[in-house]
């Protein structure tokens, strides 16, 4: 069966692509745990000097897929899906991101740890996890409000509205806004760029960016992301999120009285 994340390496640059264009790239259990994969391989690699994220089919990705999530749920920090947030938090080297056409749940969350994100103007964000009787993932409870400031954080965590590529632009974790047809050409260009530069010193940059150099930073980042996951597994089984996938499925407005 063919891999729904296939992987190219040019020029520096290790591409991984998000490809489920029948179901919006939305990503399953199988694809981050091959994401995984491309992330390990990407980091030993003496070669790959940066990863580009991009999707099929002009979409980024719809999140998780709601059947494999009902199916397969996240039990622990172990499970496929935070092992790739925890190892796309960690990792060492340079993440671009080329982003198109839907960018949902941690579709969104995860451009927070990416450090380059190019961004087509006809984007849309989303962060549904309170509507899904969920908490935020990726470390978004922390990342957001450092990037957004609190009020505007929680007005996007707490009601999970759609918004714009415009206003995630002036929320402050994008770099550029560009025409769709530009997005992908843009993005790897400028990861090759950095690729040609001196490794070491790109990737001791990020550290020190990232509050790596005394470790303090990643420390803060990786107990969060543990709150996340210990509260989000709590509740993915729960009445409440049960009734927000039954809804969603139905096509009505979920109730969630009696049920959180």
């Amino acid at each position: 069966m063919m891999s729904h994340i296939q992987s190219s390496v040019a020029n520096g640059v290790l591409h991984a692509v998000f490809h489920r264009p029948e179901r919006k790239n939305s990503l399953t259990s199988d694809m981050y745990a091959d994401l995984c994969d491309v992330f390990d391989r990407a980091a030993q690699d003496d070669d790959v000097k940066v990863l580009l994220l991009s999707g099929a089919a002009g979409v980024f990705t719809a999140g998780n897929d709601l059947d494999d999530f009902v199916q397969n749920p996240p039990r622990d920090i172990n499970s496929p899906v935070f092992r790739f947030v925890t190892r796309l938090a960690a990792f060492p080297k340079p993440v671009v991101a080329a982003v198109e056409g839907l960018a949902i749940g941690i579709g969104t969350t995860m451009l927070l740890h990416c450090d380059l994100v190019y961004v087509a103007e006809n984007t849309r964000f989303s962060v549904p996890f309170v509507n899904l009787g969920l908490v935020p993932e990726a470390c978004s409870s922390l990342l957001m409000p450092r990037v957004a400031g609190h009020q505007r954080a929680a007005e996007k965590l707490l009601f999970g509205d759609i918004f714009t590529a415009a206003e995630a632009f002036e929320l402050g974790f994008i770099n550029r806004l560009l025409p769709p047809q530009e997005v992908l050409a843009y993005a790897t260009g400028q990861a090759e760029r950095l690729a040609q530069l001196p490794g070491g010193s790109v990737r001791g940059t990020k550290a020190l960016m990232k509050g790596r150099a005394e470790g303090s930073d990643q420390d803060e980042l990786a107990e969060r992301i543990r709150q996340e996951v210990d509260l989000f597994c709590q509740r993915v089984t729960g009445p409440a999120t049960l009734e927000a996938v039954a809804a969603f499925k139905e096509k009505r407005k979920p109730d969630f009285a009696g049920k959180d």
